[in-house]
């Protein structure tokens, strides 16, 4: 029992309502659209939620093996960090849960793509792609993680081809305004990340792991925190004007915005008052994934409605 919380620890499970946002939103689309499947949705989300498994692995190994995970950590402790898992255990985990997501994705690709011969080279691609990326956030000898690009790899796999991939896959077609709901869902994916990256930067800096709260600092991390916020609101809100149709009760889902406000001025007191404790940081990196995944259903619910 005890072997299986220390695994379920090192899968965060708390992370993974984050990873379906995308996957909940690409379905409502497809819901309004009239072209839902709903094997192409269980099979999606499984998909992104063991990508996000993978991930977490990765990067409980990667910053394990670099020494960022160290006793100076104000995050939660990591399952590699403490011991719990060894080196051996933690790549064989990484390898099953590999097979297991490629086993899905071809499952996915098998339903929704049939005999289309050009989508199926193209999500192979994809697929083989967001592997990668889940794997070398923070392992291998360039882990890009530690070179800045981890900003933009969450707002492109959570946001642009978790939305625009899943929805092209109920109908094998996408258009240029499925950029307003996937830059929002990307952008709030993105602003959870600039919390755990603003609590981490003094260890991120010891450890030459480059971030853009390292290049910037915590002030300018702030503003870019806000602006996220704010353009994810603005980019859902044009994207259902544009549809024929739309009433103002629908913008119903902007009351998602209250509390990740609230958690953004928290943010703001703990920047303004140098706070090294990580407690007010994890709180709000909670509050902001979770308020993310309420945003993504109630955006999909007035979608469907």
């Amino acid at each position: 029992m005890k072997n299986l919380s220390v695994w379920l620890t090192a899968l965060r499970l708390r992370t993974l309502p984050l990873a379906t946002a995308s996957i909940i939103v690409a379905a409502g689309i497809a819901t309004h659209e009239q072209i839902f499947n709903v094997k192409i949705f269980l099979l999606s989300l499984i998909t992104a939620l063991l990508l996000q498994i993978l991930s977490n692995l990765a990067n409980d190994y990667g910053d394990a093996m670099t020494g960022a995970d160290d006793e100076n950590r104000i995050g939660p402790l990591r399952a590699m960090q403490t011991g719990a898992i060894t080196q051996k255990e933690m790549k064989f985990a990484i390898i099953f849960i590999t097979l297991l997501t490629l086993c899905s994705g071809i499952g996915l690709l098998t339903v929704a793509l049939e005999g289309d011969l050009f989508s199926w080279i193209l999500f192979l691609g994809l697929g083989a792609i967001a592997i990668i990326a889940a794997i070398t956030y923070t392992m291998g000898k360039v882990p890009y993680g530690y070179r800045a690009m981890g900003d933009l790899a969450v707002f492109v796999f959570f946001g642009l081809l978790g939305v625009i991939g899943s929805f092209y896959l109920y109908g094998l077609s996408a258009n240029w305004s499925l950029l307003l709901p996937a830059s929002s869902i990307g952008m709030l994916s993105a602003s959870v990340l600039n919390i755990n990256n603003i609590r981490d930067v003094e260890n991120d800096t010891k450890y030459n792991k480059t971030t853009l709260v390292v290049i910037f600092g915590r002030d300018v991390a702030f503003k870019y925190h806000v602006a996220l916020i704010t353009c994810a609101a603005l980019f859902a809100s044009f994207y259902l004007a544009s549809l024929e149709g739309s009433e103002t009760w629908q913008y119903v889902f902007l009351l998602a915005m209250s509390p990740l406000i609230k958690s953004t001025l928290a943010l703001k007191a703990a920047i303004d008052e140098n706070l090294q404790s990580g407690d007010v940081f994890n709180e709000q990196l909670k509050n902001t994934a979770i308020s993310t995944f309420v945003f993504a259903m109630l955006f999909t619910l007035v979608l469907i409605a």
